[in-house]
C-alpha cells in the first residue's frame, strides 16, 4: 500500500476514495442509510484505503464517514467547506466548523478544504483566516484549498495561512495542474489531491469504441460533467484516438488487458483506468488520487488497488504525452470552471452550486456618482473613495496590498500585486464593471524591489485586455507595500 504523509500526523492512503457520487444517489430526494453506507466503506479500510473525501454538500456522505469513524480509528476524513459567496461571519465560520465535528462525530477535523468562489472578494481570505483560528483552537488538524489556481494558492500561503493541499482536477484530459500549480507546490510543500482522473468513469475500457453519449439524465452528474470537458479537449472522436492509445500503453503493460485478468495466480491486468491513474499519481505535485465510489451499488476496491501494483516507465509516459498534447488543452488555471465561462459543471452553468454573487463592496450612490470604500483606514482618515464612478467612466484610487490589518501577499512583490488587482477588479466588480473595461493602469514600485515580477503578474492578468500602462519607481507609503496601482475603466 502507497501511503504518503501529507501534513505532520495526517498519513493518507494515495489512492482516496471520493464520497462526492452520494449526493448523486440521493438525487431522488432518499438518503442512503448511514449504517449500511459505513458498512459499504469497511472494506475499502479493510484493504488499506483508509481515507475518505467528502464536502458538506455531498449529501449525507459526512454523516455516513462519521458513522464509520466512531467504530474505526485507522480512517482518515478529508471534508470541505464550501460556502455561499460573499461575506461570512464569525459565527457563521463557527457554525460550519461546528456541523463538520458533528456530522463526523470527532473533535477535530483531519483536513478542511475551503472553496472561494470570487477572488475579487476578499471575504475568501477573511474566511481562511478564521478557519485558520479554529485550527489553532484544535478543531481542525489542517487546512487545504479546493478548486484554488495557482495565484491565489500563492498568495493564501503567503499570507500566512497554513494550507498544506490543494484539492483539483487533474487528468490525461485537464493537465492545467501540471503547469504552474505545480511549481507553487514545489515551492511550498503543498501536496495535490488530484480528482477527475478517470473523467467520470469515460477513462476506462469500457468506453472504448463505445458511440457519444448525450449529455442528459441518462447520465450521473460526473459523466455529464466530464463530457463537457472532452468537448473542450477536442470532442468525442479525439478522445477516442486518447483512449486508444491508452489501451495501446496498457496491452504492453499486460497483454490480457481486455480480460480483466492476467491469468497467472489471479492476478488482476493493468487496465486503461489504471494507467489513466497511474499517470497523474506518479506526478511529483500530486499526493494521491481519489476515485469515486458509489457507496453499496458497486465496488471497484481490487481497481483501485491495482494502481498501486506498477508504474509507468519511459515509453508509456512518452506515448501518453504525445496522446495528450494531441488533445486541445483545458483553458485557464486550475478551478477555473467554477468560476467564468464556459463553466465545465454537471450543468453547464453554476445553477447547482450557488444562485447569485453579491458584489465584493457597497456602493454609496449621490448627484449621479458611486462610490466604493473597501474599508481601508486611509480611505475614512484621508478622505477618499476607492473607486468613483460617473457615467461610463470608473477610476479607481492607489491601491496596495493592505487588507484592513493585514499584509496579503507577504513581502513577495507578484503575489502582492495579484491581490492588488483582485481588490480593483472587486471595486469594478461593485461598479457594473469588469477587469476588460480597464483602459490604463500607473503601477508604482518601491524603491529597491524587483519590477520584473509585477511586470509579469500584471501580463498575467491583463494580457488579453492591453490596457495603456505607466510603471514608475516610488517612495511608496509603508516599508511592507511594495507596489501600488491605479486604474481607469470605460464600460462600453
Amino acid at each position: 500500500m502507497e501511503r504518503t504523509l501529507l501534513a505532520p500526523g495526517l498519513e493518507i492512503s494515495r489512492v482516496v476514495t471520493g464520497l462526492w457520487q452520494v449526493a448523486d444517489q440521493e438525487r431522488g430526494g432518499a438518503a442512503l442509510d448511514p449504517e449500511a453506507a459505513a458498512r459499504a466503506m469497511d472494506p475499502y479500510a479493510d484493504a488499506g484505503l483508509t481515507t475518505f473525501d467528502m464536502a458538506d454538500h455531498y449529501g449525507s456522505a459526512e454523516v455516513i464517514a462519521g458513522t464509520l469513524g466512531s467504530r474505526r480509528g485507522d480512517v482518515q476524513l478529508l471534508t470541505k467547506w464550501v460556502p455561499e459567496p460573499g461575506p461570512a461571519s464569525e459565527e457563521a465560520v463557527a457554525a460550519a466548523v461546528g456541523r463538520a465535528l458533528d456530522r463526523l462525530r470527532t473533535d477535530t477535523i483531519d483536513l478542511l478544504q475551503f472553496h472561494a468562489w470570487n477572488y475579487a472578494d476578499p471575504s475568501w481570505l477573511e474566511c481562511l483566516f478564521m478557519l485558520a483560528e479554529h485550527q489553532a483552537a484544535g478543531r481542525i488538524r489542517h487546512l487545504g484549498l479546493t478548486n484554488c489556481d495557482a495565484v491565489h494558492l500563492d498568495m493564501a500561503v503567503r499570507s500566512g495561512i497554513p494550507i498544506v493541499s490543494n484539492q483539483v482536477c487533474f487528468s490525461l484530459i485537464d493537465r492545467r495542474a501540471a503547469g504552474a500549480m505545480a511549481e507553487v507546490c514545489r515551492e511550498h510543500g503543498v501536496g495535490l489531491l488530484a480528482y477527475g482522473t478517470l473523467a467520470g468513469g469515460f477513462l476506462s475500457g469500457g468506453w472504448l469504441g463505445r458511440p457519444e453519449p448525450p449529455i442528459d439524465e441518462s447520465l450521473t452528474w460526473s459523466q455529464m460533467k466530464y463530457r463537457r470537458f472532452i468537448d473542450r479537449a477536442g470532442g468525442w472522436e479525439r478522445f477516442q484516438e486518447l483512449l486508444q492509445a491508452v489501451a495501446r500503453v496498457a496491452r504492453r503493460l499486460n497483454p490480457d488487458v481486455t480480460s480483466g485478468f492476467a491469468g497467472e495466480g489471479g492476478r488482476r491486468a493493468v487496465s486503461i483506468a489504471n494507467v489513466a491513474c497511474r499517470h497523474v499519481l506518479e506526478h511529483p505535485a500530486v499526493a494521491g488520487i481519489i476515485i469515486g465510489a458509489r457507496l453499496g451499488e458497486n465496488s471497484h476496491i481490487e481497481d483501485n488497488l491495482a494502481v498501486l501494483r506498477f508504474s509507468l516507465d519511459d515509453q508509456a509516459r512518452a506515448e501518453l504525452d504525445a496522446a495528450c498534447a494531441a488533445l486541445d488543452p483545458i483553458g485557464g488555471d486550475c478551478g477555473d470552471e467554477y468560476r467564468r465561462p464556459p463553466f465545465l459543471t454537471a450543468s453547464g452553468d453554476l445553477s447547482h452550486h450557488i444562485t447569485h454573487l453579491p458584489a465584493p463592496y457597497p456602493v454609496q450612490s449621490r448627484g449621479g456618482v458611486d462610490r466604493v470604500s473597501t474599508g481601508t483606514p486611509w480611505e475614512r482618515l484621508a478622505g477618499y473613495s476607492r473607486a468613483v464612478r460617473r457615467g461610463n467612466r470608473i477610476w479607481v484610487a492607489g491601491t496596495t496590498a493592505s487588507h484592513g490589518d493585514r499584509l496579503i501577499g507577504g513581502r513577495d512583490p507578484a503575489a502582492q500585486t495579484h491581490f492588488i488587482i483582485d481588490k480593483i477588479d472587486g471595486a469594478l466588480q461593485s461598479l457594473g464593471a469588469t477587469l476588460r473595461d480597464v483602459v490604463r493602469t500607473r503601477v508604482f514600485i518601491r524603491h529597491g524591489v524587483d519590477w520584473e515580477p509585477v511586470a509579469r503578474a500584471h501580463g498575467l492578468r491583463f494580457g488579453g485586455i492591453l490596457p495603456a500602462n505607466t510603471l514608475v519607481r516610488a517612495d511608496t507609503v509603508g516599508d511592507d507595500l511594495l507596489v501600488e496601482i491605479e486604474a481607469d475603466a470605460v464600460i462600453p
